[in-house]
């Protein structure tokens, strides 16, 4: 599956989910260690919000080591990346509600969500790595919304603490490449939510 990315360019673009940074980070790496070309972006929040997991500053220089480039991090920039036809896929990851509820309404106001209405000039597929706490509640209609939309992809996700927070909702990381590999097919990886980690 990893072979199937060599060569691929990848639009890889970070929300403000601060808490699975590390875990973004991760498959980045592994994406390009498979061989991928990454155009990085964060967005604007992203770079600019320092949090217990880590300064904006230092985020922002760990994707610019990891893409061997400089990050997309505002509008001007990311604007160029539907003409130019820099991206074969745009991955975003994590994908916060609040930027899913942009994509879902149409509104293009930073960097990220600029990358995706560029990207998706051509139809090319859209890769989403949804990171939210209230996912199954005010942002439910958002997410759904981006179900029924051509040319969007979710990795599959999970109920990461159905008990205490019953309506989040986290990708499962880790399938980052192979949803990826699927989406360049057409193919939604499936299943799309489960609870497996809580099942004896």
């Amino acid at each position: 599956m990893l072979e199937e990315l060599k060569g691929l360019r990848i639009g890889y673009a970070m929300t403000g989910s601060f808490c699975t940074f590390e875990r973004s980070f991760e498959q980045a790496v592994v994406l390009r260690e498979a061989g991928a070309e990454l155009i990085p972006v964060m967005s604007e929040k992203a770079i600019g919000t320092d949090s217990r997991f880590g300064s904006g500053k230092d985020h922002l220089s760990r994707l610019r080591y990891i893409a061997g480039r400089e990050v997309i991090t505002d509008v001007a920039a990311a604007e160029p990346i539907g003409p130019k036809g820099l991206t074969d896929i745009m991955i975003v990851a994590p994908c916060t509600s609040n930027t899913a509820a942009k994509l879902a309404a149409g509104i293009t106001d930073g960097a990220v969500t600029m990358a995706v209405k560029s990207h998706l000039r051509s139809g090319k597929p859209v890769l989403l790595a949804i990171a939210s706490n209230d996912s199954l509640l005010g942002s439910a209609k958002n997410i759904g919304e981006l179900f029924n939309r051509k040319s969007y992809y979710f990795v599959p996700m999970r109920q990461d603490d159905w008990i205490n927070k019953p309506a989040s909702l986290v990708a499962e990381f880790s399938l980052i490449p192979e949803a990826a590999a699927a989406a360049m097919k057409g193919i939604q990886l499936r299943p799309l939510i489960t609870s497996a980690e809580h099942i004896q």
